[in-house]
């Protein structure tokens, strides 16, 4: 896929609320070859995806193993708005907490009090983290209105193609 068309797809209304979302289903290939999918808290930066991680993490030891990943971001309504990502993993180690995983959690529902007790814990917990890091190099949004999954595309096309012999 070219920038362009990664941009084209990114830049779209449905996309960027699908963006400003807090959680992602992350794929990867584990060490041992089998598929693993993972729900994870996100932040868009605008060009990149970064999710965050402790360094004892199973899911860093796969990414430095084999960087290719896939993203699902999704809505749970009808009818579905689903944005696939794929790219490549950048792993960036960060002493303390990156700011980005404090954002990844705005949306929880907390008080201003548990924010705090929230926040101070994390900091005590860990002494640092892995931002991971995806720059898209493919998307795809499906909305079942303007675009569908392509093997629906493709029976669409078929049916047409039957109903027009």
């Amino acid at each position: 896929m070219r920038p362009s068309e990664i941009t084209e797809v990114l830049n779209r209304p449905i996309s960027q609320e699908l963006l400003n979302r807090d959680l992602t289903r992350l794929a990867y290939i584990a060490p041992d070859g089998t598929p693993r999918c993972i729900p994870i808290g996100f932040s868009w930066t605008g060009s990149t995806l970064v999710m965050c991680s402790p360094a004892n993490a199973a899911k860093i030891r796969a990414l430095r193993a084999n960087p290719a990943v896939s993203l699902t971001i999704d809505t749970e309504d009808h009818p579905p708005r689903i944005l696939l990502i794929r790219g490549s993993a950048e792993l960036d180690w960060c002493d303390g907490i990156p700011d980005e995983f404090l954002q990844i959690n705005g949306s929880y529902r907390m008080t201003a009090e548990q924010r705090v007790g929230w926040e101070a814990e994390v900091r005590s917990l860990y002494p640092g983290m892995f931002r991971i890091v995806v720059e898209p190099t493919w998307a795809k949004l499906i909305d079942f209105e303007t675009t569908l999954p392509s093997a629906v595309e493709e029976l669409v096309r078929e049916r047409e193609a039957r109903q027009g012999a």
